[in-house]
């Protein structure tokens, strides 16, 4: 005899039990729905919710402290106070931007050597540690490499700034899990909501945040981990208005109006921004694996740096992690497309020549900020078929994308463009199909993220 659908039970067990004991009339369980089931191996019991309001709070405070110095070297070097860093650099002299960069390599070198060698043997590297489940992250190490990334940064690195606020995120997670003598699970789920608070803070994007840790760090979009995801964010993010301003990381962008051909052209940029987007993620894999190490370390920013200087005496918008170069063709004020081919093409050579010399960085501005500038040319190029288009538009189009398969994560891709630009709603379909066929295209041609990309070999 087959059940009816009012007497079939769900094989799925709900755990904890809910407190209501009587079902809805249809008869059926809440675990029909897959992620309203248990919470795994890490319970959320009052315990772990104490734990990540602290993990939060953590996070913030060094989101603050990790701006902090970044904005104390950019003031120093660049007379950088308010407005758009990118402006500021442009005002020096081009040798006075040679040699900001020099002093960038001359002083990320040797610390990073020093660093190497006094913690040798020890983890800095939370993207590792909470897909392997292996091994613990280094405070020394962490800290020490958090302030070194943020200072040469400051001086105009081709690196992204997120990667200290998650590292020390992460490690706020890492020490308070240990403390509460948390289970190894719960640890790994504090880890990662530490990691994603500490971008969404010093970005404020905090919905964005949890979706890197859900989608990203844990690869869960579930109940039991959005759930702490968004509390730790949220948590993180507050905490940052005490220094940090509240509100869009991309201001004075316009409200776009949803164009037809927005859509052909997603239709033809996908696969382009794909091919685009696994490039760079390759480019970052293979200079990763065979970047210096040892005594070159001391020489290898040196001259990294040194090359961007040198580049940098007339394309200075490849300065810093990428922001301003987004910022500009958001806003259209770059409009040639012979400066977008070569900032497009530039910017991750030059960034991923720097993780090769032994720097170390993030990469999450970078891509954003190549991505905008390629979506940015192919709106040119579409221009001499459809003269109406907006660059700009085509310019958050190309972000969302080239994030979306850069990190793997369509969701977390679109939210974060979303929360940066505070626009881009009237154009979210376009935008939703061009980061699915270029996150899918992307998956089925390589299927690496810029953060699976760089990982150590596991004979290292």
């Amino acid at each position: 005899m087959v059940k009816s659908d009012k007497d079939r039970i769900s094989d799925r067990i709900r755990e904890p039990k809910p407190y209501f004991k009587t079902r809805l009339p249809h008869g059926r369980g809440a675990t029909e729905q897959p992620n309203a089931t248990g919470d795994g191996d890490a319970e959320l019991n009052p315990k772990f919710w104490l734990m990540l309001v602290l993990t939060g709070i953590g996070s913030g405070i060094f989101g603050i402290l990790m701006m902090m110095i970044l904005y104390s070297v950019q003031h120093t070097t660049y007379h950088y106070h308010v407005g758009e860093f990118q402006i500021a650099v442009g005002k020096v002299a081009p040798i006075y931007r040679f040699y900001a960069l020099l002093i960038a390599g001359a002083i990320g070198g040797p610390a990073w050597f020093l660093l190497n060698k006094w913690t040798k043997g020890q983890k800095s590297e939370v993207d590792d540690i909470v897909w392997s489940g292996k091994g613990e992250l280094s405070f020394q190490k962490s800290l020490g490499t958090s302030i070194i990334q943020e200072v040469v940064i400051g001086l105009g690195a081709s690196l992204g700034r997120e990667a200290a606020p998650k590292l020390m995120g992460a490690i706020t997670g890492t020490y308070i899990g240990r403390w509460a003598r948390l289970s190894p699970a719960q640890k790994r789920l504090l880890i990662a909501c530490g990691a994603g608070a500490g971008l969404a803070a010093v970005y404020n994007v905090p919905l964005g945040g949890a979706l890197f840790t859900a989608e990203i760090m844990l690869g869960e979009v579930t109940l039991p981990v959005v759930l702490p995801a968004i509390g730790c964010s949220v948590i993180a993010t507050a905490m940052t208005y005490v220094y940090l301003p509240n509100r869009a990381t991309y201001l004075g962008l316009p409200n776009f109006q949803l164009r037809w051909t927005e859509v052909i052209w997603s239709l033809v940029a996908g696969p382009i921004i794909a091919i685009f987007a696994t490039g760079f993620v390759r480019l970052v894999g293979f200079i990763s694996h065979h970047r210096l190490s040892g005594k070159a370390v001391i020489f290898g920013p040196l001259i990294s740096f040194g090359l961007l200087g040198l580049i940098g005496m007339k394309y200075y918008e490849l300065f810093g992690n990428g922001k301003d170069m987004a910022k500009s063709v958001f806003s259209g004020q770059i409009g040639s497309l012979e400066v977008l081919a070569i900032l497009f093409m530039l910017k991750p050579i030059l960034t991923s020549i720097a993780l090769g010399s032994g720097a170390s960085g993030g990469l999450f501005t970078p891509l954003l900020a190549s991505g905008a500038v390629l979506g940015g040319f192919l709106g040119g190029v579409w221009s001499f078929i459809d003269p109406g288009g907006s660059v700009s538009a085509y310019a958050i189009l190309g972000a969302a994308a080239t994030l979306g398969a850069g990190l793997q994560a369509p969701l977390a891709g679109l939210v974060l463009v979303l929360e940066l630009t505070h626009t881009g709603l009237q154009i979210i379909v376009p935008m939703m199909i061009v980061t699915l066929i270029a996150t899918a295209m992307s998956r089925h041609l390589d299927g690496y993220s810029i953060y699976s990309a760089r990982l150590p070999g596991t004979g290292e």
